[in-house]
């Protein structure tokens, strides 16, 4: 099989770009390990005010919009509320956003290959483990949206990513009426070491979750989830129902963009670029506006038969404007005992902390861009999904 681009992962970051190149008229062939877009599901879905205003997603995929924010230091002892005038965030159904994604996707003529491996590279070809068995594709470029450890990074001897969380969350379905939408934060390192654990309350939902450095959990994180979930902030009381229960889980890379996210072979998008917040672990916003660069700097690859025109997709750019998020990653890594973090929370309750507090939460800044000329930005967003 011969195509201009194999797409190599049908997360967002795939699926978005996939997407974008098949509408510029590229033959694109997007491989998936999964048998459905909806199994497997390891995000949490939230997507904040920048994304939502400047990518289509589907209404009907997205819940309740929130305004509210409560920090809890250990303990949960005088929080601190923080509530914007705007609407901030929103959770998406991540089932239905992958549904309607790869439809898009495939409307745009993408040929879509669900339950298929990839196996790794050959020479100038890469190998492929389907449902029909093993196929060989030469593609002019490939792109790793291969997820936090990615296979195709190692084939073309991109960066890597080192710097990782790994997070677990459990959704309820709730009763209507608890509360108004509210993401609770719990800055704990007993429970959630290096990062923070969660309840994302929307009203319809509750999103509840831990995440940190693996080797820190003194009991695992299976444990640490469910200690935190049994005493949680935010949720309503009584019983949870198993059955409505779903889970979710895996690795958050939190090292920043990779310095080599290119080469003339191809290149690295999503969690496969380490296009995450090295400070919050979000990562839905990076992965659909690298995804749009990604595509741009493909098409213009392909129209011009130039690969050098991969070198403008530049991790180390991207990277150098992350130096104050990959400083406040590293202190709070530091953060190791409930007292250091209980001392550091009175920061918080201050005028200044509250107001970096807000600015961090509610603030207008996004994925950076790689400067002046073409990059990600609105109307790039995944229309007609």
């Amino acid at each position: 099989m011969i195509v201009d681009v194999l797409v190599v992962g049908a997360g967002l970051a795939g699926l978005h770009t996939a997407t974008l190149l098949a509408r510029q008229g590229h033959d694109v062939l997007l491989a998936e390990r999964r048998p459905t877009p909806t199994g497997a599901i390891r995000t949490t879905g939230i997507f904040v005010r920048r994304t939502l205003d400047d990518f289509a997603l589907p209404p009907a995929s997205l819940g309740p919009p929130i305004r509210r924010v409560v920090l809890y230091p250990p303990g949960l002892r005088r929080p601190v509320a923080l509530v914007s005038t705007r609407d901030e965030y929103r959770v998406a159904d991540m089932a239905s956003l992958y549904t309607a994604a790869a439809r898009a996707a495939a409307d745009a003529g993408v040929q879509m290959a669900w339950g298929t491996r990839y196996a790794g590279r050959r020479g100038d070809s890469f190998l492929l483990d389907g449902r029909d068995g093993p196929v060989t594709v030469r593609a002019r470029f490939v792109v790793g949206a291969d997820g936090a450890r990615s296979r195709v990074a190692r084939d073309l001897g991109l960066g890597r990513n080192h710097h990782l969380l790994v997070g677990a969350e459990e959704v309820f379905t709730i009763p209507a009426g608890h509360e108004p939408p509210t993401f609770h934060c719990v800055l704990d390192p007993s429970l959630a070491p290096g990062y923070l654990a969660w309840v994302v309350n929307d009203g319809r939902h509750a999103h509840v979750g831990v995440a940190g450095y693996a080797d820190r959990f003194p009991d695992g994180l299976r444990r640490a989830l469910e200690r935190f979930a049994a005493t949680a902030p935010g949720l309503p009381t009584g019983d949870r129902e198993p059955d409505a229960v779903e889970r979710r889980g895996g690795p958050i890379p939190v090292g920043g963009v990779l310095r080599r996210i290119s080469c003339p072979d191809g290149l690295l998008v999503g969690d496969a670029a380490g296009a995450v917040s090295p400070l919050t672990a979000g990562g839905l916003d990076p992965c659909l506006r690298l995804s749009a660069l990604a595509a741009g700097t493909l098409h213009e690859a392909l129209r011009t038969g130039r690969p050098d025109a991969l070198t403008r997709y530049d991790g180390a750019a991207l990277r150098a404007r992350f130096r104050g998020r990959l400083m406040l990653r590293r202190g709070l890594a530091q953060v190791r005992t409930p007292t250091l973090a209980a001392a550091a929370f009175t920061l918080l309750r201050t005028p200044l902390g509250r107001a970096a507090a807000s600015r961090i939460l509610f603030g207008d800044g996004s994925f950076p861009g790689p400067g002046p000329g073409p990059g990600p930005g609105p109307g790039s967003g995944p229309d007609g999904w």
